[in-house]
């Protein structure tokens, strides 16, 4: 499997041009960077000529495994594998974006904003590290990002299953991409949009026990162990690759399945709540834009609180197809758009094959955290505040342009209440509305009316624009529901 170019370099000034730039600790390292550009652009020089050449190599024999009736070919590229695992290691890799990255000055624009994960970033090049008090600045942004949890390539841990596979390089980034997705939904959930990795120890218990659960084990609720086995029915299997649709399907049947566990079960946790999967037509199988169904959405918050509450948190996945070869320009203003709302939780997307964690947009460009850092397993344990958490975090922002993704994506939304399920709908509605009728997805009131949200009778558009469902539209849902689902007219997703 190719990987993204791994670029960065080690400056807090910007380029319009840019493609990477990566969080220095204090502004007197800026000077530090221009000696060491100076100093180093022999070694740059000789540096690009090697790797370039060498990972030339990769993009021609990207397979790991050649076929077993051929060992000549085994042997004549056994060297390859190697010296490619000794290049894609951290420590190379770091090394890499350090020396290159001097001479190429990666960096981004200090005149466009930052939207990151629902939050706007204006940035200044002005402006020092210590300066974080200013909630928008470049310092705050570096902050937010370097909090969001990362989760890469681990080598080292138990076998999967009946396989001999204790690695996950070059295959496993779709994984390890929606795994961040779900970390960055339990930490919105359970601490806040606000919350920030501590600068020391002890860690709040909560986010420990959010790591705990990814850890790489069979014991772990959503490692990648318990994930391809709860994804089989989907393709998933150790060494292969899968797309973002099948992914999504399968945290809904690992979070079907982890519902009906003990409560009291050590191991497992409860996923605190609603997962709705968006389709088209028919679960897609007739194509149209994936519908946000607030009957569906209402009928799963009911079921999910056993009818005691009418409403509950909600995980919305949207997997989409926007193009055929390549991402349909057309829809690229809408994906940025997403970035703006308050439920964001980003994107599985990445180049063909490359999977990655889009978390922001900058003009044209995809901010993102990448999974193709091979790291050693760690296993942390649920209590333990003083933990070693370094490999889950990452300061090192890349970035590739938003009309190059990956036509094959899938979208996440958090709403965490029925005001905030609500604003999402009339974001998501205004959206449409501009979309020049080719919207990303759509929003109706029931699958049986096909009637877009404000030409409903039963919902209000308040003074602020959001929309809003009083109590006996809600009720009424449920009934037609009921009716509707007894007929086999449509179908829960």
């Amino acid at each position: 499997m190719k990987e993204l170019p791994k670029r960065a370099a080690d400056s807090n000034f910007f380029d319009p041009n840019s493609d990477e730039f990566v969080d220095r600790e204090s502004t007197a390292a800026n000077s530090e960077h221009k000696s060491l550009h100076r100093k180093s652009s022999k070694a740059s020089s000789f540096l690009a000529s090697f790797f370039t050449p060498t990972f030339s190599i990769f993009e021609r024999h990207s397979s790991l495994f050649p076929d077993e009736d051929k060992p000549s070919k085994f042997r004549s590229y056994g060297w390859t594998t190697a010296l490619k695992k000794l290049m894609g290691s951290g420590p190379m890799r770091r090394l890499q974006d350090h020396i290159l990255g001097l001479n190429r000055a990666y960096t981004l624009s200090s005149t466009s904003e930052i939207w990151f994960l629902g939050k706007c970033y204006k940035l200044s090049p002005a402006e020092s590290i210590s300066n974080s008090a200013h909630g928008n600045s470049f310092a705050a942004f570096l902050e937010d990002f370097s909090s969001r949890v990362w989760i890469t390539y681990r080598k080292g841990f138990e076998p999967i299953g009946n396989s001999k596979f204790t690695c996950d390089v070059n295959w496993g980034c779709m994984i390890r991409s929606s795994q961040m997705l779900i970390a960055q939904t339990l930490i919105l959930h359970h601490m806040g949009r606000s919350w920030r990795k501590p600068m020391q120890k002890p860690y709040d218990l909560q986010y420990i026990e959010i790591l705990h659960l990814f850890g790489d084990s069979s014991s772990r609720v959503f490692s990648i162990h318990s994930l391809l086995e709860a994804g089989k029915a989907y393709g998933l299997a150790a060494g292969s690759w899968l797309g973002p649709y099948a992914m999504c399907r399968t945290w809904e049947t690992i979070i079907n399945a982890n519902k009906e566990q003990d409560d009291n079960d050590k191991h497992k946790q409860r996923f605190p709540m609603v997962l709705y999967i968006l389709s088209g037509d028919k679960d897609g199988e007739q194509g149209g834009a994936p519908i946000v169904c607030i009957e569906v959405a209402a009928r799963l918050c009911h079921d999910f609180n056993k009818g005691q509450q009418d409403w509950a948190p909600i995980l919305l996945l949207v997997p989409l197809v926007l193009g055929l070869e390549k991402i349909n320009p057309r829809y690229v203003p809408l994906l940025r758009e997403t970035f703006t709302f308050p439920q964001c939780l980003g994107i599985l997307g990445g180049k063909p094959g490359s999977s990655t964690y889009i978390v922001g947009v900058q003009d044209e460009k995809a901010l993102y955290l990448d999974p193709h850092e091979v790291q050693s397993a760690v296993d942390i344990k649920m209590d333990d505040r003083e933990a070693d958490c370094s490999s889950y975090h990452c300061s090192t922002v890349r970035h590739l342009p938003l009309d190059a993704i990956d036509s094959s994506l899938a979208i996440g939304f958090y709403c965490r209440d029925k005001d905030d399920f609500e604003d999402f709908c009339s974001r998501a509605t205004r959206l449409a509305d501009n979309s020049s009728g080719t919207p990303l997805f759509t929003v109706l009131q029931s699958a049986q009316s096909a009637r877009p949200i404000p030409d409903h009778d039963s919902v209000a558009v308040s003074t602020s624009g959001h929309i809003r469902m009083d109590d006996y539209s809600l009720a009424e849902s449920f009934s037609e529901f009921d009716d509707q689902n007894q007929e086999g007219g449509w179908q829960v997703i």
